[in-house]
């Protein structure tokens, strides 16, 4: 059977619980003044996991108790989330609370701690207000209806516009395997992870060694492949729970439908990445950006994200002005060797330069082309034969008005 034939998305019912066996909740505890700021997502066994956390060197408390769980337990059965406060450059107060979250969590589901993960996001620099957090996380309840993954993905939004959420059904071993996705990030979005959080759920049976060497591979073209304004978080987490209720043959990169549980994964984390981009803060439109012909695949999306990330470009986007002199630019200062005159670009479908020459073309047309929530520009460098991919957005006024007030 044809891969693609083994992986359908999900239209009707697509959230965080839909794989056998989860079970989740939100509720408004107390850190926000009136929305959603604290979620548990929970499965009724212990999970194998995987994470891929910010680069960035300063890490807020929670990834050293989740990264615990990740790399050392390999399991986890939980995750408690908060929104409001990002626990971060909080010192040992902060680590301390961290672990409190953990161990609240751990005694309210009657599970070990060293299963529970703790994720948050918010304002850096802040202890958290640990009285509410421990008495929601007491009052919460944790359900298997629509409703409490809607108040799970509500929870742990920031300054998101919309929710985030995405679920495919793959065929393997002739058994039906669910993988969902729910995420969060809207500004300090930039490649190699930003102020994110994504939670990815299955019931596939498949070992942590090969669900963290899937999802390593997998965010370098999935959630390292966005930006929204080149700034990099304490907080960035993706975590992936895989707790086998599908009952199929238990998953390696030796098993005959490894590769469709590997692109079962990259469409959830993909939906999630670009819905990510598309909600930038103040943004009106997604960018996506194709590099074509490239020496790597690496280096091709060391350019894709050059671009996609240019101040220049971006306002650009937001003017709906199709000038490519900035995307040439952004593709020459990339630090990728290039030949300029091999460079052939399209701005949706209009091609604008050829083999480094300009091509002429109607303003009005890529003006109203621009204007749509949606664009893609195409780059073929024509020096070989890979290809990769960024998605962006626009940079508008209203960015600067959010981030100027995020704490007032």
């Amino acid at each position: 059977m044809e891969l693609v034939q083994k992986i359908q998305k999900q239209y009707s019912h697509k959230n965080v619980i839909t794989p056998k066996g989860y079970r989740a909740g939100g509720m408004h505890c107390g850190l926000k003044y009136k929305r959603s700021d604290l979620a548990i997502i929970y499965s009724e066994v212990p999970a194998h996991v995987a994470g891929v956390f910010t680069t960035n060197a300063i890490q807020a408390a929670p990834l050293h108790v989740t990264k615990e769980v990740v790399y050392e337990t390999k399991k986890m059965q939980a995750i408690v989330v908060n929104s409001g406060n990002a626990n971060a450059c909080t010192g040992k107060q902060g680590l301390e609370n961290a672990y409190k979250m953990q161990q609240a969590t751990a005694e309210k589901l009657g599970i070990d701690s060293n299963l529970v993960g703790v994720a948050s996001t918010g304002i850096i620099g802040e202890q958290m207000n640990m009285e509410p957090v421990l008495t929601g996380i007491d009052k919460l309840y944790i359900g298997t209806s629509s409703e409490n993954a809607i108040q799970v993905s509500q929870a742990i939004l920031t300054t998101d516009t919309v929710t985030k959420t995405t679920s495919y059904v793959l065929d393997i071993d002739g058994k039906e395997v669910t993988i969902s996705g729910v995420a969060k990030g809207s500004g300090m979005i930039a490649p190699n992870m930003a102020t994110m959080l994504a939670f990815i759920t299955t019931d596939a049976a498949v070992t942590s060694e090969a669900l963290q060497q899937a999802l390593s591979s997998i965010t370098d073209r999935t959630f390292n492949s966005i930006t929204v304004d080149g700034d990099t978080s304490t907080n960035d987490t993706v975590l992936v729970m895989a707790n086998g209720m599908a009952e199929n043959d238990m998953l390696t990169d030796e098993h005959p439908d490894w590769d469709v549980f590997v692109e079962g994964v990259r469409a959830v984390s993909e939906d999630l990445a670009k819905m990510i981009a598309k909600d930038g803060e103040g943004a009106t439109k997604l960018v996506e950006v194709n590099v074509m012909n490239g020496t790597c695949e690496e280096t091709s999306r060391i350019i894709a994200k050059k671009v996609v990330g240019s101040p220049l470009v971006k306002t650009a986007m937001y003017g709906n002005d199709g000038n490519w002199g900035r995307i040439i630019a952004a593709i020459g200062y990339s630090g990728v060797p290039i030949d300029p005159n091999k460079i052939s670009i399209k701005i949706g479908p209009f091609e604008v330069l050829s083999m480094g020459e300009p091509v002429p073309f109607e303003d009005a047309a890529v003006t109203h082309y621009l204007k749509k929530s949606e664009v893609v520009i195409d780059i073929d460098l024509g020096i070989g034969d890979a290809s990769g991919t960024a998605w962006g957005c626009d940079l508008s006024y209203d960015y600067v008005q959010i981030n100027a007030s995020y704490r007032t």
